[in-house]
Order: C-alpha cells, then structure tokens, then sequence
C-alpha cells in the first residue's frame, strides 16, 4: 500500500509540473503585463493541494485508480476551466475521431452512432454504398453486441474503438431492430469510406436542389460534383440547403463561397489584440441564376458564415428560421502525442461587419417547419419565391 502510495502520489506531482510548466507558458503568452489574481494558487501551492488530493486518494478511494484517465482528465479539466462551450481538449482517439471527419474518410462500415442517456447506441444514419448499408443496417438500429461481447454498458468512444479494431475484420455486429422479435446478425468488412457531405437532385421548373451537411476537406469537391450535374441537367434556379449543418472548416465555407459570391469581402475575423484578418473574393464566377438559402435553428458555425455572405451581399433570399448564433472562431493545435487543443481564438463578421455571436441571422422569409412533419413548408417556400423569378 505504501510503496503503491508513493508511486501514485509521485506521477501525480509529475503530471502537475507538466502541466504548470506549459500552462504557465501559456498564461504568460495570453497576459503579460496583467497583475495575478489573488485568488490564483502560485505554482507551489497548486503542487501541494495536488499532493494533499493525492494522499486522500490513496488513502480513502474505495476502488483502483486509472493513473491514464486521471492524467486526460487533468488536462480536460484545464481547459474546462475557461467556461467556453466551443474550446476543448482531445484525448488521442478523439482527436483521431475528430480528423477522420474533417478529412472526410476513414476505414470503417461507414455508420453515424449516437449514445442516449439510456446508454444505448443506436444508428442515425448509414451513409449511402458504404459497407454498413450495403450488408442491411438500417438507421434506427441498436447496437447489442460487437464480436459477441456485449456493448450496452460501453461508453460511445469504446464501442467506435472496437468496430475499427484494425486486427479484426470482417466486424461482427449483433442489432435489436423494431419489428423483429429476434437480434439480427451482421459481418461486414471494413473499408475505406467516403463521408457523403452533399446531396442533390433536380426538382420542376429547371430548380436545382443542394444540401450541404457539413464544410470538411471534402465538401468543396462534392459541391462542384454536385453544381456541375445540376447545370447539365437544365437548372436554371438554385436552392442550397443548409438546414442542421453544425458547420466545419472556414477554409472549406469560403471555397464555395467563392462560386457564387461578387467581388469583395467573404468574412472577417478578428483576435483579442484587434487583429484583422480578411478572406476576400475575387468575384470570377458570380452566380448569375435566382438563389435561395434554407437555414434553421442548428445551421451554426460556416453554414452562418455562408448565410451572412449571400444575405450581405444580396445574392439571394434566405428562407428558414434563425439560425443558432454562434460567431466565434476556434484553431486546433496538435499536442505532438497524438492528443489536441480546440480553443476558440477570434470573434468572425459578415461582410457589413455584423457579429451574429449569441443572435444568429434573421432569415428574410420567416417560415416553421409543418409540427405535424406533413410536407417540408421552408422548401415549398424557397419554391414559390422562385417561382417569381
């Protein structure tokens, strides 16, 4: 117990020092010249409540400690600290999890989970041609066991680990799925899949319809795929959907932006020193067919960015409810373990300069969906105004 004792309470004291050392660096960067809280602990006495925490620990803690989580949970709760719902810190499969989706592929059954507060995962969505749905899930589908081990008390992030176990392929899955009185059984071998970000199809009267899910590295390929198909087609209005897109890279907004917008100013963003950085557009291809932009609620992020732009500029009609507000930047930076840092590092503008941080953006027809879920009425919206161009 003692020598236990010792050994803990030391990779303890040594996890501290890390961290006060680079957060010491960092509070110096982002402060200089401010005066300390008196409510701050000096490096010496965060050492010693980090010493005392660890005596009561290994002394009263009924169960085994995980030396790992404790040292992730310091970390996080660093930057949980800041109060700030948009900056966080990655554990290295999250921050893996996290780049998959933003380079949009990875090796998997091409499936979208989700973990209610019954602790069940369920499918919300299995992406079009992927493996998952080439062998027969369905969205909606619970998952009960992988490789014949039972899942239901796992957390999300363990159950993903095991699916992409890369020393086990063909994945066994076993799913409970309404309507069926036994479990169903699935082997699915993984593959490289492509995460669909954009959808489209052509409606009546030459309307193209175009939604886009998210802005990842792949987004602005799959929209000109999918623009360049419209036209072929005969389209001669334009309908983009960005209804529950939660938004993405800045890079990625601003590349499609830079197909429909004039000349001049996509966004700006400005840091806490009043730095001004400008993404402009050389305005080469503006769009020249009657837009609309259908936005709601959860449209947050590149999707207001998008929506800003189009609205400023007066390219087109934004049809919806309010968007979510969020007018904030974040940069990621790679901790060199493989694990990261999410901070939020700049408030963005719309072109007229407006900050839609905590607001959002007004819609310039104001339409709820149908409660009853009978017919989308934004979209027949979006058609009759353009039915008048």
């Amino acid at each position: 117990m003692e020598s236990r004792g010792k050994f803990f309470k030391g990779f303890l004291l040594g996890l501290l020092l890390m961290a006060l050392v680079s957060a010491g660096g960092f509070y110096m960067y982002m402060t200089m010249g401010q005066p300390r809280s008196k409510e701050a602990l000096t490096g010496r006495e965060s050492m010693d409540k980090i010493s005392y925490l660890s005596d009561l620990i290994d002394t009263y803690y009924l169960n085994d400690v995980d030396a790992e989580a404790m040292q992730e949970g310091m970390y996080a709760g660093m930057v949980a600290g800041l109060n700030d719902p948009y900056s966080r810190y990655y554990t290295i499969e999250e921050y893996s999890s996290l780049t998959e989706e933003t380079q949009g592929h990875y090796e998997g059954i091409g499936v979208v989970m989700q973990q209610g507060e019954d602790g069940l995962v369920t499918l919300n969505r299995c992406y079009e041609g992927a493996p998952g749905e080439q062998a027969g899930l369905k969205a909606g589908d619970v998952l009960y066991k992988v490789n014949d081990e039972e899942v239901l008390d796992m957390d999300l992030t363990t159950v993903v680990k095991k699916i992409k176990d890369p020393e086990i392929n063909p994945v066994h899955l076993t799913i409970a799925r309404e309507g069926e009185k036994d479990y169903l059984e699935f082997d699915i071998t993984k593959e490289e899949v492509h995460i669909p970000v954009v959808s489209h199809e052509m409606l009546e009267d030459g309307v193209g319809y175009l939604a886009i899910y998210e802005f990842t590295d792949v987004t602005f390929e799959q929209y000109q795929e999918a623009r360049l198909d419209l036209e072929e087609q005969g389209m001669e209005k334009l309908v983009i959907d960005l209804r529950d897109n939660p938004g993405g890279l800045l890079t990625s907004v601003c590349d499609v932006l830079e197909t429909i917008l004039p000349k001049g100013l996509i966004v700006y963003t400005e840091d806490k020193y009043g730095k001004r950085e400008e993404e402009l557009c050389d305005g080469e291809s503006p769009l020249d067919i009657p837009l609309v932009v259908l936005v709601n609620g959860n449209s947050a992020s590149a999707s207001e960015i998008f929506a800003g732009a189009v609205k400023d500029h007066q390219i087109g009609t934004i049809v919806g409810t309010t968007t979510y507000g969020k007018g904030v930047v974040q940069t990621i930076k790679d901790l060199g373990d493989g694990s990261a840092l999410k901070l939020t590092i700049s408030n963005y503008y719309t072109p007229n300069g407006i900050n839609i941080h905590g607001v959002g953006i007004e819609p310039d027809e104001k339409v709820e969906m149908d409660a009853e879920g009978r017919e989308d009425t934004q979209l027949k919206k979006a058609l009759e105004i353009l039915a008048e161009k």
